[in-house]
């Protein structure tokens, strides 16, 4: 299946959707309007780009912007890809990559994400922006991951502050936790996706092999295709997708967070943070800090000492 992208202008779009009819209502975060036209699915992005797929997309997109042709970016093409530097080229392969975010922030929940990104795939996500997402701005994470979602294989889990809080209390590690969670997505994204094409199952490292088997409370799917790597985003656009998928999960639930308490709360686990759960105790106290934080961090500690010592 050929997958056709292009960025367009607010004009161009205006003038595509003079062309044919689109639907513009109850559609996903992030799109704009979507069709059906001549065997092809056409999605317009609030972002500015525009996705052809299906077995005719080339030729929709040439019929709809024969003045874009000179540009496209076709996922037909038979040509590999360059990857970055690493052992294994991923993006020359079809990979189930996976990733986490939020383990460092002291408020917030823990997200994991895995993707499967087939070799076609690759210049598409390529041409969408997909990096590493320590590179993106949340802004420009959200605008990615809402066109990734709607055509990548993938699993989201989120693991919330009240669980989180109760699975450390239970004497699971960080690292338990991200092993079980991984393990979860990637068996879920085996269930959707014809595992006879499945070549590499590719993990952003967090802990060796052998600790990660032992943590991860079920078996790996497929143990011999699956590979452990460090900095894995920039070896394997797989991995990359799943990171801004799961940082995408992460930013929306501390807008959430955000929102009810009126207050933009602050990433990370910096000095800027524990004035800032300082706070939350002297409004709130210290459940509702405990029920949107991770009560093991030292920024705990801090917080209260920081309340103390206004009081002295």
């Amino acid at each position: 299946m050929a997958n056709i992208v292009h960025k367009l202008t607010t004009n161009e779009i205006n003038t595509l959707m003079s062309k044919i009819k689109f639907d513009t209502v109850q559609l996903p975060q992030g799109m704009k309007a979507r069709t059906k036209h001549n065997g092809a699915v056409i999605n317009i992005y609030n972002s500015g780009k525009v996705m052809f797929q299906g077995n005719n997309a080339e030729t929709v997109a040439q019929q709809l912007l024969p003045e874009k042709q000179s540009n496209t970016t076709s996922l037909n093409s038979s040509k590999s890809s360059k990857s970055q530097a690493s052992y294994i080229k991923y993006n020359q392969y079809n990979c189930i990559g996976s990733d986490e975010a939020g383990s460092g922030d002291y408020f917030g929940p823990l997200t994991v994400c895995a993707a499967y990104v087939t070799k076609e795939h690759v210049k598409i996500l390529k041409e969408l922006g997909v990096d590493d997402s320590k590179k993106l701005t949340d802004t420009k994470i959200v605008e990615i991951a809402e066109q990734l979602v709607n055509f990548i294989p993938h699993s989201l889990l989120t693991l919330d502050n009240v669980k989180y809080n109760d699975r450390q209390r239970a004497g699971w590690s960080q690292v338990k936790m991200k092993a079980v969670l991984h393990n979860q997505a990637i068996a879920n994204v085996v269930q959707k996706i014809e595992t006879n094409d499945l070549n590499y199952i590719v993990i952003d490292q967090f802990a060796e092999r052998g600790v990660y088997q032992r943590y991860a409370l079920s078996d790996l799917p497929y143990p011999k295709l699956t590979k452990f790597e460090t900095k894995g985003e920039s070896k394997s656009l797989a991995i990359a997708a799943a990171s801004i998928i799961s940082r995408y999960a992460f930013v929306k639930h501390m807008n959430h967070i955000s929102k009810s308490l009126k207050m933009e709360v602050p990433k990370g686990a910096s000095n800027k943070v524990d004035l800032f759960a300082a706070k939350i105790i002297e409004k709130y106290g210290i459940d509702k800090l405990d029920s949107i934080s991770k009560k093991h961090f030292k920024n705990r500690d801090k917080a209260q000492a920081l309340v103390k010592k206004k009081y002295l």
